[in-house]
């Protein structure tokens, strides 16, 4: 489905395969302008790509993105190619150094040389580590604590450097725990090896996985369990939509935002109201922490909502849970292959 024309103006988005990517291309193209989506696929899903053209190549490669920005007349990029399992960065550090620094340095290089100079950066909360249990503020020095969070925070670096050095302009969104679906309930959560929180209770509660666990009941918070800033991925979206407008509209040089809503839940929380919609009971086994898991993460989005006036529609627990439901509950996988 395209909303769009070819006298729209184009946006590449890098990962637009990917459960956010794919979110942001319904919302690009909803709000007039033309994604294309440059994947490799490697955990993207071609039929996610809805909304403009597919582009099946590796942000690395500059060469391609530079021939892409070109052919497209592309006037910015969104660039969410990247990997980010924490637990996977701890066991494979170099590959995620490799994939998410390497990759950025490609697509600017592509960039350059197409005299593309715009760029809204997918960031993350890991860059900042362990806060301690303090709500997060953009100016708290980064410390991260995963190989994933390093290699973002790298990427920041690389581009504040290109900001001085050649003249980018650049927005980066460090954002909390993306989840949720779409309202249509037709593009949402689905990974090869799926990780997180919401997804895997849901998988659960469907008879597709029995391993579900709690990881780890013994942090320092009300109920024992983490604590992290839900966010709904349609939210997440209209932030980058404002990031680009502002980009676009000539906002220069390099500024990160929290992408949150200023309110944490615990796993628990999560699990009661994943069992509220599905009917199950909730599961109640628990297992060891995750490496690199710290135990409280909330952001304070008060700078976004001043700068870019951010603000969450859709991310109260029920709105989120009730999305992403849903979505699993309708399209998720059984032997690897989407329920239509």
């Amino acid at each position: 489905m395209s909303l769009t024309s070819d006298k729209t103006p184009a946006v590449l988005v890098t990962g637009g395969a990917g459960y956010i990517g794919s979110h942001v291309c319904e919302a690009l193209a909803l709000a007039g302008y033309r994604p294309v989506t440059l994947d490799n696929l490697s955990t993207g899903h071609a039929e996610f790509v809805r909304w403009g053209a597919l582009v099946q190549a590796d942000v690395a490669d500059a060469e391609v993105v530079r021939r892409t920005l070109v052919e497209h007349d592309v006037v910015a990029v969104m660039h969410f190619a990247a990997s980010s399992v924490v637990s996977e960065s701890a066991a494979e550090p170099l590959s995620y150094y490799r994939n998410n620094v390497g990759g950025l340095l490609g697509l600017l290089d592509g960039m350059r040389a197409a005299g593309v100079n715009k760029l809204v950066f997918s960031s993350t909360c890991a860059i900042y580590g362990d806060p301690k249990g303090a709500v997060i503020r953009e100016d708290l020095t980064p410390a991260p604590i995963s190989p994933y969070g390093r290699s973002k925070l790298m990427c920041e670096t690389v581009l504040r450097d290109a900001v001085e050095a050649h003249g980018l302009k650049t927005v980066a969104l460090r954002y909390f725990n993306a989840c949720g679906a779409s309202a249509e309930a037709d593009i949402g959560e689905f990974r090869p090896v799926e990780t997180h929180l919401i997804p895997r209770a849901m998988m659960a509660a469907l008879g597709e996985i029995d391993d579900f666990q709690v990881c780890g009941a013994d942090y320092d918070t009300p109920d024992g369990t983490a604590v992290r800033d839900y966010i709904h991925v349609a939210d997440l979206a209209a932030g980058h939509l404002a990031a680009l407008e502002q980009l676009l509209d000539g906002r220069e040089g390099f500024a990160a935002f929290n992408l949150g809503t200023g309110e944490g839940r615990s796993v628990r929380e999560v699990l009661d109201a994943v069992a509220a919609v599905s009917g199950t009971p909730a599961p109640d086994a628990v297992g060891p922490r995750r490496a690199g898991d710290p135990p409280v993460l909330v952001a304070d989005p008060s700078l976004a909502r001043r700068e870019l006036g951010f603000a969450t529609r859709h991310s109260d627990l029920a709105s989120v849970v009730g999305s992403a439901w849903a979505w699993h509950s309708r399209h998720h996988a059984r032997g690897n292959v989407l329920l239509a």
